[in-house]
């Protein structure tokens, strides 16, 4: 099975990383939820530790392909400044956030209306 939708040879490099950053993305977050489920599930107070830690460690090498993606690949700058590190309701910010673009949209209304 191919991870990609494209023939990988219209892809230039730049894209081809950024595919692998994001499959790996997908497969770090995969791995969170079984060491999760494994947490919640085990009564073995040592084995539960133990699989905390490798959880929290599937995490962190969720946070390093963010942190890539966010520095190479379009939109994710903007997007996780406006959602992470934040205590606001999520869908508020959003809706601010869509607000904001529509007076933004509206300021460039040259005063022509819609043609």
């Amino acid at each position: 099975m191919s991870d990609y939708h494209e023939l990988p040879e219209y892809l230039d490099e730049k894209t081809r990383g950024q595919v692998r950053a994001l499959n790996s993305l997908k497969e770090e977050i995969e791995a969170v939820d079984w060491y999760n489920q494994r947490v919640a599930a085990t009564e073995d107070p040592e084995l539960k530790q133990i699989l905390e830690h490798n959880r929290d460690e599937e995490i962190e090498h969720c946070a390093m392909l963010l942190e890539y993606l966010r520095r190479n690949m379009d939109a994710w700058d903007d997007e996780l400044s406006t959602y992470l590190f934040t205590s606001d309701n999520i869908l508020e910010v959003e809706e601010k956030g869509e607000a904001g673009e529509e007076e933004e949209s509206a300021g460039d209304d040259l005063g022509i209306g819609q043609l």
